[in-house]
Protein backbone atom coordinates (compact mmCIF):
# COMPACT_ATOMS: atom_id res chain seq x y z
CA UNK A 1 0.00 0.00 0.00
CA UNK A 2 1.63 3.15 -1.07
CA UNK A 3 1.57 6.46 1.10
CA UNK A 4 0.76 10.11 0.86
CA UNK A 5 -0.02 11.21 -2.54
CA UNK A 6 1.50 8.33 -4.21
CA UNK A 7 -1.15 6.09 -5.61
CA UNK A 8 -1.42 2.36 -5.06
CA UNK A 9 0.27 0.90 -7.94
CA UNK A 10 3.50 3.28 -7.52
CA UNK A 11 6.01 0.37 -6.29
CA UNK A 12 4.97 -1.42 -9.35
CA UNK A 13 5.20 1.23 -11.26
CA UNK A 14 9.20 1.79 -10.41
CA UNK A 15 10.31 -1.41 -10.83
CA UNK A 16 8.37 -1.77 -14.31
CA UNK A 17 10.55 1.40 -15.13
CA UNK A 18 13.65 -0.08 -13.80
CA UNK A 19 13.39 -3.03 -15.79
CA UNK A 20 12.38 -1.27 -19.16
CA UNK A 21 15.82 1.22 -18.33
CA UNK A 22 18.00 -2.22 -18.13
CA UNK A 23 15.98 -3.87 -21.63
CA UNK A 24 16.68 -0.03 -23.25
CA UNK A 25 20.21 -0.17 -22.04
CA UNK A 26 21.01 -3.71 -23.10
CA UNK A 27 19.20 -3.02 -26.81
CA UNK A 28 21.50 -0.52 -27.16
CA UNK A 29 24.61 -1.84 -26.59
CA UNK A 30 23.61 -5.07 -29.10
CA UNK A 31 26.31 -5.44 -31.79
CA UNK A 32 24.79 -3.66 -35.35
CA UNK A 33 26.00 -4.05 -38.96
CA UNK A 34 28.84 -6.26 -40.25
CA UNK A 35 31.01 -7.88 -37.97
CA UNK A 36 34.63 -7.14 -38.28
CA UNK A 37 37.23 -9.81 -39.11
CA UNK A 38 39.74 -8.34 -36.56
CA UNK A 39 39.00 -6.46 -33.22
CA UNK A 40 39.07 -2.96 -33.50
CA UNK A 41 40.56 -2.30 -30.06
CA UNK A 42 43.96 -5.18 -30.28
CA UNK A 43 43.57 -5.87 -34.00
CA UNK A 44 43.23 -9.70 -33.04
CA UNK A 45 41.55 -12.17 -35.36
CA UNK A 46 38.18 -12.54 -34.77
CA UNK A 47 37.21 -16.62 -35.39
CA UNK A 48 34.47 -16.87 -38.33
CA UNK A 49 32.50 -19.17 -35.49
CA UNK A 50 32.25 -16.20 -33.16
CA UNK A 51 31.45 -13.90 -36.14
CA UNK A 52 28.61 -16.00 -37.60
CA UNK A 53 27.25 -16.15 -33.65
CA UNK A 54 27.26 -13.00 -32.69
CA UNK A 55 26.64 -10.29 -36.28
CA UNK A 56 27.97 -7.05 -35.43
CA UNK A 57 30.79 -8.78 -33.57
CA UNK A 58 33.46 -5.52 -33.11
CA UNK A 59 35.49 -7.47 -30.43
CA UNK A 60 37.75 -10.40 -29.91
CA UNK A 61 36.80 -12.22 -26.88
CA UNK A 62 39.51 -11.20 -24.70
CA UNK A 63 38.57 -7.53 -25.60
CA UNK A 64 34.96 -8.31 -25.02
CA UNK A 65 35.33 -9.63 -21.30
CA UNK A 66 37.32 -6.93 -20.59
CA UNK A 67 34.18 -4.22 -21.51
CA UNK A 68 31.98 -6.23 -20.07
CA UNK A 69 33.89 -6.37 -16.57
CA UNK A 70 33.79 -2.35 -16.79
CA UNK A 71 29.92 -2.39 -17.89
CA UNK A 72 29.49 -4.67 -14.81
CA UNK A 73 30.35 -1.44 -12.32
CA UNK A 74 27.46 0.56 -13.84
CA UNK A 75 24.43 -0.46 -11.45
CA UNK A 76 22.14 2.15 -12.76
CA UNK A 77 20.09 3.61 -9.28
CA UNK A 78 17.54 2.79 -6.95
CA UNK A 79 14.78 4.87 -7.93
CA UNK A 80 12.73 4.07 -4.46
CA UNK A 81 15.29 2.81 -2.46
CA UNK A 82 15.78 -0.74 -0.01
CA UNK A 83 14.92 -0.64 3.93
CA UNK A 84 17.90 -1.35 4.09
CA UNK A 85 19.94 1.22 2.76
CA UNK A 86 17.17 3.59 4.41
CA UNK A 87 18.80 2.70 8.21
CA UNK A 88 22.35 2.79 7.44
Amino acid sequence: MAGGWASDDAVQEQIDSSIEDAVARARRQLPKGESLRHCEECDAVIPEARRQAIPGVRLCVKCQAEHDRENAAYSGYNRRGSKDSQLR
